[in-house]
């Protein structure tokens, strides 16, 4: 036998506090009665018999509370065994890490918004498997797919604008870095949920919406900016932005069209992301009601509760104490 509470047995140990307390407060009354009835007139003056033993009433008091002690201990014998099977969504976030993201037209900036973005999703899909990659000129796995969202919550920190060795904004590679990370078999469990700013000058990713469609997977994209933009900062040199060839600042703002594009070929959800505070709800709400595929099974041993049987023991004793009169019946009293 094992206990799921085992420190509520220490409440034991009212049971016979109890039945000490009750035993002397009847032992009192006992005496208070004899020292001014006579102990002729006793019998004659009780509307019942004689007085049951004291012994009773502390017995079912003692059981009472023993019985409501081990049942919030929660004792467990014998074992079940069932099943568990896991079972979610894949999904993989495509995170932009261009230098367009460090445009601060939404403050801080597109990165910081695009980060706390996938911090969000991911804590209010829980029980999927989910993955990361950094998309440039190259796409680069940051996690594989995995249960553990924390993972990409350290990882989110490590990812800075213009830090992978190809520079630039293209879509395409970093999407099929994304979709390699699948495995065989999934076609109705596969998500990619993309965070960029949709500046595209890459080749045309034509070619990687053949691929999502024959993959089934499903695209959402969420475009992190502001259609008035912004100036882009040069890394490592504080209050300076970037220029063209005329020595113009150039300013970036946020391009929906590839971003819709790929959704719609995909039947996905498009997000404009303008604001620190915009609701990524409708993307979790589409991918909560998709089917799950199983991710793996593993056998459960359980103790069963058994704390029905003590628990019955105090409401049993409980019961008989307040219906159980303090005077035993008169020999030949009518029934």
């Amino acid at each position: 036998m094992t206990f799921a509470e085992p420190d509520l047995l220490a409440l034991l140990a009212l049971a016979p506090l109890a039945a000490l307390l009750a035993a002397w407060i009847l032992r009192r009354r006992a005496a208070a009665e004899a020292a001014w009835i006579a102990r002729g007139l006793s019998q004659r003056l009780r509307a019942g018999g004689p007085p049951r033993p004291a012994w009773v009433v502390v017995a079912l008091l003692a059981l009472a509370l023993a019985g409501a002690a081990l049942g919030l201990a929660r004792p467990r014998w014998g074992e079940s065994s069932q099943t568990v099977e896991r079972t979610g969504v894949d999904i993989v976030f495509l995170i932009d890490t261009s230098l367009s993201m460090a445009t601060a037209d939404v403050p801080p900036s597109r990165l910081w918004l695009a980060q706390s973005l996938v911090r969000r999703l991911a804590a209010a899909l829980p029980g999927n498997r989910v993955a990361l990659v950094q998309a440039e000129g190259v796409g680069v796995v940051m996690a594989p797919l995995t249960v553990d969202v924390a993972v990409l919550d350290l990882l989110l920190d490590a990812i800075e604008p213009g830090s992978l060795p190809v520079p630039g904004t293209q879509l395409s590679p970093g999407l099929e870095r994304a979709i390699q990370l699948f495995p065989e078999g999934g076609e109705k469990h596969r998500v990619i949920v993309l965070l960029s700013d949709g500046e595209d000058h890459g080749p045309k990713v034509e070619a990687v919406i053949s691929m999502l469609r024959e993959g089934g997977i499903v695209l959402h994209a969420i475009g992190v900016g502001t259609p008035h933009g912004g100036p882009i900062p040069v890394p490592g040199r504080p209050g300076e932005y970037k220029r063209d060839e005329r020595g113009q600042v150039v300013v970036s703002r946020v391009h929906d069209e590839p971003l819709r594009a790929l959704t719609e070929a995909s039947g996905g959800l498009f997000l404009t992301a303008a604001r620190a505070d915009v609701d990524p709800r409708p993307i979790v709400d589409r991918i909560a009601r998709m089917e799950g595929r199983s991710f793996d099974s593993a056998t459960v041993n359980t103790h069963e509760e058994r704390f029905q049987w003590p628990l019955a023991l105090a409401a049993g004793a409980t019961l008989a104490l307040a219906a159980l009169s303090p005077y035993r019946r008169r020999a030949g009293a009518a029934s």
